[in-house]
């Protein structure tokens, strides 16, 4: 039932896998990258509140603070900053060791500053999980653990070794050292558990944002896959015109023309050539793939048999279509989405690749929505990660579990599928069966209005 003109469309995975790819290696220099304002802006923010925060403990509180060399040290941040903001366009995106350069740098000023006010004493000390935080989110892990090592080896410093805190009468205010200890263990693991969420929320945003540009991707070929048969058609019906006028010409040249004229091969040529033209496009026009192809819609079996029809595999195991509507009406004609098409196509052929004999495609309609639920008889889902299946990069193949490698590769391409389907109105839901011979079972539901085509 296949046939080649499928060959070309979205029916080949591993072209779908390049595309994806593609589209992920295009996005994957733009993945964690901070612009040179960010980091500007920040630090001035930082740097302003440092500042004032001085100035209101030595001035206002009446605290005897080493002013001076804490003014040196937050002068010299600000002219690291003058010197970015006038070096660097705010606009470039800053490289990973320059980010992490800076954000260590951000640290050990800070590290300093608070070496100079009470150390792990003064309660700003929990500032100096920002830039690891920062760094979590944005950087290369090498870069976020370097910055974590400084982070911690600052904090262990400044347990040991500051000036005391600021307080009246000076020095009258002394933490105990098991109490200082105990505070800076807290800040490491504070730091520790903060830069990881911060990391893990980071990566599955970025795994997020790589499945849907994917998706967009594999969605825009589809749709100008399946523009190309309007195309053909529409190229066919208007070079009709020209091409029946060139051969009319053609013919009145023939006739006017003397037996032996030199003109005559040349009219004869341009007859056959015209004549070969037209016989191409009446085979382009009469090809079944055209029909298909440019109708904007179609019988709800015909979709189905067309989202079969593209996996030429189809033919090694059997397959069986229910359909089942309302009695006393017709045949449902519905909308020929591209999204629709590829979303049930990637559900049919996995279903296709694990079942053991037989996949079944069952679809019912009634008046208020449509329901296809394709079934295969093989080992069905991994229980571990069923509860998860539809993420993006969520892989069936789990180490150790009892089904390891019952299904494996439905990753991303399950991810596509679902979002798909999804943005044509569906609502996608997978579980394993429990009757006889059934394994896995993914079924999606449209609101009738979503898919059928409007009388």
């Amino acid at each position: 039932m296949a046939s080649d003109a499928y060959a070309h469309r979205m029916n080949n995975l591993s072209k779908d896998q390049e595309i994806i790819a593609a589209a992920i290696a295009v996005n994957a220099p733009f993945v964690g990258r901070l612009r040179s304002r960010t980091l500007v802006g920040s630090r001035w923010f930082a740097l302003i509140g440092q500042f004032i925060t001085v100035l209101i403990v030595h001035f206002g509180f009446k605290f005897e603070l080493p002013l001076l060399a804490c003014l040196v040290t937050i002068a010299a941040n600000i002219t690291l900053n003058i010197i970015i903001t006038v070096g660097l366009p705010p606009q470039r995106l800053v490289r990973q060791w320059e980010a992490a350069a800076q954000l260590t740098f951000d640290v050990l000023q800070l590290a300093l500053l608070l070496y100079l006010t009470g150390g792990i004493s003064n309660p700003f000390c929990l500032l100096l999980i920002a830039p690891a935080t920062i760094a979590a989110s944005t950087l290369q892990p090498r870069w976020t653990l370097s910055i974590i090592l400084v982070t911690v080896l600052s904090v262990c410093v400044l347990a040991l070794y500051s000036y005391p805190l600021p307080w009246l009468p000076a020095g009258s205010f002394m933490m105990p050292a098991l109490y200082q200890f105990a505070m800076a263990f807290a800040i490491i693991i504070g730091l520790i558990f903060t830069a990881s969420y911060a990391w893990r929320v980071s990566l599955e945003e970025s795994q997020l944002a790589d499945a849907l540009i994917a998706t967009q991707e594999v969605l825009a070929r589809e749709q100008r896959l399946a523009a190309l048969g309007g195309l053909a058609a529409a190229a066919a019906h208007e070079l009709g015109t020209p091409l029946a006028t060139i051969q009319v010409t053609a013919k009145e040249m023939l006739r006017s023309l003397p037996p032996n004229s030199l003109d005559m091969e040349d009219a004869e040529l341009i007859l056959s050539q015209a004549q070969r033209c037209r016989e191409i496009l009446r085979n382009l026009t009469n090809q079944k793939e055209i029909p298909e192809s440019v109708t904007d819609t179609l019988p709800f079996g015909q979709l189905l048999e067309e989202v079969a029809e593209r996996h030429p595999e189809m033919g090694q195991k059997a397959v069986l279509f229910d359909i089942q509507g309302p009695e006393g009406k017709g045949e449902l004609m519905v909308i020929r989405k591209p999204a629709i098409l590829y979303g049930l196509g990637n559900m049919f052929e996995n279903a296709l690749h694990y079942a053991n004999q037989a996949v079944t495609v069952s679809a019912k309609w009634d008046e208020r929505s449509v329901r296809v639920t394709i079934t295969d008889d093989g080992p069905g889902f991994d229980e571990a990660i069923l509860d998860r299946l539809g993420e993006p990069y969520v892989s069936t193949s789990l180490q150790g579990s009892p089904s390891a490698n019952a299904r494996e590769g439905m990753g991303l391409g399950f991810f596509i599928a679902k979002t798909l389907l999804e943005r044509s109105g569906g609502q996608v839901s997978f579980w394993n069966g429990i009757k006889r011979g059934e394994g896995a079972v993914v079924q999606t539901i449209w609101p009738l209005s979503a898919i059928a085509a409007k009388s």
